[in-house]
């Protein structure tokens, strides 16, 4: 998990793995590489807030991959593993083009104010506390795709929380936390309420 990339990068590469009219989950993976686990979570959460979030049950297929990607890397994995039904998930290719023409300046932008500060926050204890939060939230993202653009947040707050892993920026991750949290609260409310 000692990713550090830049994201427009790994846009880069994902649009260099399109070919055809449809790409699979596995294509992806072979595009970012099997030790990206970072880099797979933020893609597939980016899809998640960009226009290519109206194919159904994408806010689904996102949980459940950042869910396994997480308890991965809580368990200390070296490779990523996802099961051939996600695997073999196909995507618009036409539609993963559009959101990643969306996400392309936002991240550029993004990208210029991230660095690498308060790096502790990446290793364990630390980083536990983080993981954990991030599975709380993808076990209530599939019930949030009733709940219209409720899906679109908590997938932002996994792109965040991916690019605070990507970049090293502690203050990120922070902020993300914070999100997470509202998000978790927003979402306990709601479901008590």
């Amino acid at each position: 998990m000692n990713e550090n990339h830049s994201l427009t990068g790994i846009l880069d590469r994902l649009e260099t793995a399109i070919d055809g009219d449809s790409i699979t989950v596995q294509d992806v993976i072979e595009a970012l590489g099997d030790r990206a686990f970072a880099s797979v979570m933020l893609i597939f959460s980016l899809i998640s807030t960009s226009p290519a979030s109206a194919i159904p049950g994408l806010t689904a297929l996102v949980a459940i991959i950042a869910f396994l990607l997480a308890a991965q890397m809580a368990l200390g994995r070296d490779h990523l593993w996802l099961p051939g039904i996600l695997t073999r998930r196909q995507l618009s290719t036409a539609k993963l083009c559009t959101g990643i023409d969306w996400l392309r300046k936002p991240l550029a932008v993004i990208e210029r104010v991230l660095k690498a500060r308060l790096t502790f926050l990446f290793h364990r204890p630390w980083l536990y506390v983080s993981l954990t939060l991030i599975i709380c939230l993808t076990l209530f993202m599939p019930f949030m795709e009733l709940v219209p653009t409720s899906g679109s947040f908590a997938s932002a707050v996994l792109a965040l929380f991916a690019a605070s892993l990507l970049t090293r920026d502690g203050i990120l991750h922070l902020a993300t936390l914070v999100f997470l949290l509202g998000v978790l609260v927003a979402v306990w409310q709601v479901g008590i309420g």
